[in-house]
């Protein structure tokens, strides 16, 4: 028994007989014969009883035209959850993320994309370390990772996203302490505070560091990362860490400046080899335009004259101003439950 033989019989049903329900499906009347009769021998029992040229619907085919309008209804609606799904309507996305990344740049990614999306779900799921990125997404609990590349795992393929910037964040009060950008060999003997070690930003500024020859002094251990900007604020110590959480301390009042050599890492996408989720395509392509207007629009401020760094904030705070735009433009918060079309 199927949708089809569901179909066929209630066509039956509504047109009063066999050749006008063939000529309402648009197909041949003995094959819609055949269907009833296979149907009937599949359920062992008559649906319709034959008189003369016509039908009649047996007791049994009473019974089965409720089901078999619910079969229809289900089928349907599974159809639109599926329709919706593939035009990015409705659909949900897993991601696995590096700690520090879901807060830059993967919350920025986010919520612009639900703005877009309002209807689609996301989860994001933290790891310390690459590796924990990549078992998310291997064993398919996860559909896509945000990571540092190049990871060479054949199994993986990988986009590139955007260049993470790691600058130097300094107590308020500090502005002429360091010159405005400052050498990693100045960060000797420099207080540091740091999130949990054996985690990859905390990897990846040690060794950093060392490469220069200096051992980190790190006066402050701390295992949430939220802690550090506070701490960094009150005057614990100072922190390298990721522009854009950067800038948020600057808005309360530290300091931030640029390193030299600059510390810098590649950030982007890993998915399994195959067939990705539609929802998943689009955030992947949305999220590198956005990264794309992130570095155009800091590009262009500091062609009009602003340091890197004041250009930086002066993007975010416009990027953040669009976003809650486009937020209150199609707000589930409203109670009269209107939103602006699209």
């Amino acid at each position: 028994m199927d949708v089809r033989q569901m179909e066929y019989f209630l066509a039956v049903v509504d047109n009063g007989g066999i050749n006008r329900a063939a000529v309402a499906l648009h197909v041949a009347q003995p094959s819609l014969s055949q269907s009833i009769r296979k149907l009937e021998s599949e359920l062992k029992t008559q649906l319709f009883h034959r008189v003369g040229r016509g039908l009649v619907i047996a007791p049994a085919g009473e019974a089965l035209v409720g089901p078999a309008r619910q079969v229809l209804r289900d089928m349907e609606a599974a159809q639109a959850a599926v329709r919706e799904v593939r035009e990015v309507k409705r659909g949900r996305i897993d991601i696995a993320a590096l700690a520090d990344m879901s807060t830059d740049p993967l919350s920025v990614w986010v919520a612009r994309f639900r703005v877009r999306h309002p209807d689609i779900r996301l989860r994001v799921e933290e790891r310390d370390d690459v590796a924990g990125v990549l078992e998310l997404v291997h064993s398919g609990a996860c559909e896509l990772g945000v990571t540092t590349l190049p990871q060479s795992q054949h199994e993986f393929f990988g986009r590139r996203l955007v260049t993470q910037n790691f600058v130097l964040v300094l107590p308020p009060g500090t502005e002429s302490e360091l010159p405005d950008t400052v050498p990693l060999e100045m960060l000797a003997g420099i207080p540091l505070v740091m999130g949990e070690r054996r985690t990859a930003s905390r990897d990846y500024i040690e060794q950093a560091l060392r490469g220069r020859g200096i051992e980190p002094h790190v006066v402050v251990e701390v295992p949430q990362r939220g802690a550090v900007l506070p701490m960094v604020v009150s005057g614990a110590g100072a922190a390298i860490l990721p522009l854009r959480m950067a800038l948020e301390a600057h808005q309360r009042g530290a300091v931030v400046k640029e390193v030299a050599p600059t510390l810098t890492r590649e950030v982007g996408a890993v998915h399994r080899v195959g067939r990705v989720s539609e929802a998943a395509v689009e955030f992947l392509d949305y999220s590198a335009e956005i990264a794309q207007q992130w570095e155009s629009a800091v590009a262009r401020r500091q062609a009009g004259g602003h340091s890197w760094i004041e250009a930086a904030a002066l993007t975010v705070a416009a990027m953040e101003r669009h976003n809650l735009a486009g937020f209150r433009d199609q707000s589930p918060l409203r109670r009269d439950g209107s939103r602006t079309a699209p």
